[in-house]
């Protein structure tokens, strides 16, 4: 895995990514050039811009793709994975994209000719780069050999996350080190044969390991600590059970978290740089999004109005940064008596008091763009986690550990938690949410932000996710 701007990013995506960029760029030089063979032909692009105009082209391709999910990889599926099929969506997309940015940038544009031979070689390249990738992807240079130092229940879940296949990473498990203190939880076919007197370095070399997992949870006496440092030195990688879930699910675990970690560990940029920077990316995207989707929600607002009446908008409390409450703003989808009882609800996938335009609205997640108008406030966030409502706060501070801490930076419009997981219609549902809200919280970032924001329009392109 890279690490970029606190974000795990695996290396199989990062090299396809890279791969596809030159790709684009070479398709868009191949496309000028096999235009330019015929002399007579006019609309020559203007090659004082077109290393601009190329990079556009691959910049907009690039983002429509990830738009689609084709960077989300399953090399078990191969050549049938059905991204494949989404191939020509995305250049409709990127198409879409171009044509805007011709507009608003005429020099950039390179003639019509040239631009349909770019997308026909660029369509064909990439088609090639991934057939080639998916065929090597099965190199056995492509998996990581790792040693769990632990045989109990850490171990085990760990374990199982590597056993999974990683569309992402792919791991080679050489097998565990047990540690007295703990109860066995490895079949003992797993287990390596430590003899006296091998360290963690020989074994490391004698089976051809680059990186040690730590799943250990009672480090207490006769714990390693020395022989993990030597391995450190030799270039052995040495992670521990919390960095390897983070790193593999994008998410901070709860359960098998130690506060230190929290403490010394990484991350928590609440620099002033950040937080200028998070405000200026707030306000260019809510200005841009309110722009072109005003005509929408104009449509949205009136057929709210003849399907269930006034109002169009309801504004509820909510739980900001720091805890202080803010009152947000949304298009209203459930009828006007959804809460009679007065006691507030958990609102649910197919919830039976939502409206019919409602759940279109949600689904499409149309319902939020008011919201815009808390984020020019300074209430919100363009990304962060999902406000809650103070009667569902109170319950899960006393239920969910560290619930807290998604309270330290503003609330956002969308966010991790809403792109990688469902409805949460319970406090266990809040605590899966609140695990990849750590994440955010803990690597959040310009970077990290642009793929929320990616996620979101595959969300709902594809209308998944909450």
């Amino acid at each position: 895995m890279l690490k970029i701007s606190n974000h795990y990013v695996s290396k199989i995506v990062f090299v396809l990514l890279f791969v596809e960029v030159l790709v684009l760029i070479g398709a868009a030089y191949a496309g000028a050039a096999v235009r330019l063979l015929d002399t007579s032909a006019t609309g020559a692009p203007h090659f004082e811009h077109f290393l601009t105009s190329a990079i556009a082209f691959a910049v907009a391709i690039i983002f429509s793709m990830s738009a689609m999910g084709m960077y989300q990889l399953n090399f078990s599926e191969g050549l049938r994975n059905p991204f494949f099929m989404k191939l020509m969506p995305s250049f409709l997309m990127g198409f879409v994209i171009l044509t805007l940015v011709f507009y608003v940038a005429p020099e950039l544009y390179f003639g019509r000719g040239i631009l349909i031979l770019v997308f026909v070689i660029a369509a064909g390249g990439i088609f090639t780069a991934r057939m080639i990738f998916f065929k090597t992807s099965e190199a056995r240079f492509l998996e990581s050999r790792i040693i769990f130092l632990g045989g109990g229940p850490l171990a085990k879940e760990c374990s199982d996350l590597a056993d999974q296949s990683n569309k992402y990473h792919r791991y080679d498990i050489a097998g565990f080190i047990p540690v007295p203190s703990e109860e066995l939880c490895i079949a003992p076919e797993r287990l390596l044969k430590v003899r006296e007197g091998d360290s963690l370095v020989s074994l490391a070399n004698q089976y051809d390991v680059a990186e040690i997992v730590v799943s250990v949870q009672n480090r207490r006496g006769g714990f390693p600590i020395k022989e993990l440092l030597d391995c450190k030195l030799q270039g052995i990688k040495v992670t521990d059970a919390a960095t390897f879930f983070e790193r593999e699910t994008a998410q901070i675990r709860v359960d098998s978290l130690q506060p230190s970690w929290l403490v010394f560990g990484g991350g928590f940029d609440q620099s002033f740089i950040r937080t200028f920077m998070k405000r200026g990316f707030d306000l260019i995207c809510s200005t841009i999004i309110l722009a072109l989707s005003f005509p929408v929600m104009l449509v949205t607002a009136l057929l709210i109005f003849l399907e269930d009446g006034a109002p169009v908008f309801y504004s509820q409390e909510r739980v900001g940064k720091d805890g202080h409450p803010f009152k947000v703003l949304k298009f209203r989808s459930m009828r006007n008596d959804a809460e009679k009882g007065g006691k507030p609800q958990w609102a649910a996938q197919d919830d039976p008091r939502v409206t019919r335009i409602g759940n279109f609205i949600r689904r499409v997640r149309i319902d939020e763009l008011p919201q815009i108008l808390n984020v020019f406030k300074g209430e919100m966030s363009f990304v962060g986690p999902r406000p809650e409502r103070p009667y569902f706060v109170e319950q899960l501070i006393e239920v969910v550990p560290y619930y807290n801490v998604r309270h330290s930076i503003k609330p956002g419009i969308t966010g991790w938690a809403q792109v990688r997981y469902g409805y949460g219609a319970s406090a266990e549902d809040a605590l899966q949410k609140l695990q990849y809200d750590l994440y955010y919280v803990k690597n959040n970032s310009l970077f990290l932000d642009v793929l929320v924001l990616i996620d979101t329009l595959k969300v709902v392109l594809f209308r998944g996710g909450r």
